[in-house]
């Protein structure tokens, strides 16, 4: 039986003894900043990212016997006019294997960047060759493909009887896209693209507190346990009293440090992101990708319009509360059975294996969270507390499901306390080797 009193002394070290220590808070100061930078700086990174300033250096080797390879050094010229004119060599399908090899050599004796390949599969609209010291920089390749490509299509148009500017004026529109959320009771505020952001953000959190706090879990009752100062505590508080006590202890450690973190990234989102938006440019949703297009392109209404009700923030808090219970005590129990630090990978595979499955499925769930493995794996108990935050964040989900999720969540959480209760009970006091399943299926008959 759980005894109130002792448990309550448990809870309170186990909880003030991480809060006060220096790297908790070195942690809750800087992880903001940490999530922030990752976040931000491979936006900032990727719009330096230019092609180099001298791509019209190459040899345009030209087999297409319909003049591609001028109107594509004029285009190569034009769009890098810093770099030194391209060399346009005009020769048949059948000179191309010796062309290739003069423009090999020309290239590594640093005469020219790379050289191009054009021939009637180009003209085609099939493909292109690109050979040269710089192949590997994508920038740079996409840049010289973009010029090709172009000229292959005003030559396409031009051979259809079509003007190629006009046309390129004409379908060159620049639409910006922007959407909305319409639930069971109509519109929302906020955004599609927010909800995406922030429900990838919640169930990236949930996803790292469950593993870093379960993890100290497991390290913290091993070396108890190795350093024999179990023996001690257990004389004076039953190991169902310990077990909870630590579960609550870090399980509140890590609601607190989670509010710290959602409080100091408001705050500077509010002050720092109108400063770093302004540095990013117009271009930054183009050239960052999502993650840049939803810290740019994103007015601030439609981020806080992507937050969570406040009951289904509550729902979210559960989630959490329940999923972090359900691992910490497995993890527990694994701390438990082990006694070195090398069996501790190995031991607690399983455990991980189940709580990595989820962040597998995230990127599916973000994509369709309506789809059929979306639903399954929202009420799975062991996915459920990461995959149905995130799905609630992104769409409406029917309220017999929500049910049926934490109801199946609750459930595996106090088969989890009952198994590892047993297993922590016997095998806290327990050295040698691990323990096989055999075993561990003894210990928790012998315990109950």
């Amino acid at each position: 039986m759980v005894n109130f009193t002792k448990l309550n002394v448990v809870f309170r070290r186990e909880y003030l003894e991480r809060v006060r220590s220096r790297w908790f808070l070195i942690g809750t100061l800087l992880g903001p900043a940490f999530f922030f930078a990752i976040a931000i700086l491979p936006a900032l990174i990727s719009l330096r990212q230019r092609p180099s300033t001298d791509l019209a250096n190459v040899i345009v080797i030209d087999a297409t016997g319909a003049g591609l390879g001028g109107r594509v050094s004029d285009a190569l010229l034009k769009a890098f006019p810093q770099s030194p004119p391209p060399r346009v060599k005009v020769v048949s399908a059948g000179q191309l294997a010796g062309t290739e090899d003069s423009a090999v050599a020309a290239v590594v004796a640093h005469e020219a960047k790379g050289y191009l390949v054009l021939d009637t599969a180009t003209l085609a609209g099939h493909s292109v060759r690109y050979a040269g010291r710089n192949a590997t920089s994508i920038n740079d390749v996409q840049a010289v493909m973009s010029s090709v490509k172009e000229q292959v299509l005003a030559k396409r148009l031009e051979n259809e009887g079509l003007d190629a500017a006009r046309v390129r004026r004409l379908t060159d529109a620049k639409l910006e896209t922007r959407t909305e959320k319409i639930g069971d009771k109509g519109r929302e505020k906020g955004s599609g693209v927010g909800n995406l952001v922030f429900g990838y953000i919640v169930a990236f959190l949930l996803y790292m507190m469950i593993a870093l706090y379960g993890q100290n879990i497991l390290r913290g009752v091993m070396e108890e346990k190795t350093t024999r100062v179990a023996e001690v505590v257990v004389s004076s508080v039953s190991t169902d009293t310990l077990l909870a006590g630590k579960v609550f202890g870090v399980g509140l450690v890590a609601v607190t440090q989670v509010l710290a973190w959602v409080g100091l990234s408001g705050a500077m989102m509010f002050y720092l992101g109108p400063i770093l938006m302004e540095r990013m440019g117009p271009g930054a949703g183009a050239a960052a990708g999502a993650a840049a297009a939803a810290s740019r392109g994103l007015p601030m209404d439609s981020i806080t319009g992507a937050l969570p009700t406040p009951g289904a923030s509550l729902m979210i808090l559960g989630y959490f509360v329940l999923g972090f219970i359900f691992y910490a005590a497995l993890f527990a129990a694994v701390g438990a059975m082990v006694s070195s630090q090398e069996d501790v990978q190995q031991a607690s595979m399983p455990v991980m294996l189940m709580l990595i499955s989820s962040v597998i499925f995230m990127q599916p769930v973000l994509l369709n969270p309506g789809s059929a493995l979306s639903r399954t794996m929202s009420l799975i108990p062991f996915t459920a507390p990461i995959i149905m935050p995130l799905r609630m964040s992104l769409i409406a989900v029917p309220w017999y499901e929500l049910t049926a999720s934490l109801g199946g969540v609750a459930l595996a959480c106090i088969a989890a306390i009952w198994v590892s209760a047993r297993i922590y009970r016997v095998g806290l006091l327990m050295y040698g080797k691990r323990p096989s399943f055999a075993e561990l299926a003894r210990w928790v008959r012998y315990a109950g």
